[in-house]
């Protein structure tokens, strides 16, 4: 039985890609998450007004890749202390976010979230929120870096290669 994680984390182009490269993650699709206006566009969303984020909903199955390790390598791709920007991307739209659908998978990632926090030193800058709406982006977005492979990301490329051998035996 498969789960779903959502995560925003800045651009979804590269977030989407990167969580691909993750043996036991079934699919992932780019969209916005928790805002304030039914059905957005990318051009509504980009005006920074709707209140959603780019976000990417990871399908896992949790007996080849666990939540834990999902947010741990979430962690690893973005700058948790960086307030609505992920590199050049800047605006509420980039802020980043992990957003659950059950109370267990909270209390998973809170656990991973305070230790984050007291590894760093600081508050971090993540929302860890229950997810409230979440619609997919365009086609165009959807598998962005397979379709461009020269595309814009703010993702390292060793992030990526480090992501397909996170889990593998």
């Amino acid at each position: 039985m498969s789960k779903k994680i959502y995560f925003a984390g800045g651009c979804f182009w590269g977030t989407e890609h990167y969580f691909k490269q993750v043996r036991g993650v079934i699919s992932t699709q780019a969209g916005y998450a928790n805002g304030n206006t039914p059905n957005p566009t990318y051009d509504e969303v980009y005006t920074d007004t709707t209140g959603y984020a780019e976000t990417v909903m990871v399908e896992y199955n949790p007996e080849e890749v666990s939540l834990t390790l999902l947010v741990e390598l979430f962690f690893r791709s973005i700058d948790p202390t960086s307030l609505n920007r992920q590199g050049n991307d800047i605006g509420t739209r980039y802020r980043t976010g992990i957003y659950y659908t059950s109370d267990e998978d909270c209390a998973a990632i809170s656990d991973i979230y305070r230790d984050m926090e007291r590894i760093i030193g600081e508050p971090l800058a993540v929302e860890l929120e229950p997810l409230e709406s979440f619609y997919p982006a365009e086609e165009y977005h959807q598998d962005y870096l397979d379709k461009n492979p020269t595309g814009f990301c703010h993702i390292p490329r060793v992030l990526m290669l480090m992501a397909r051998e996170a889990n593998r035996e």
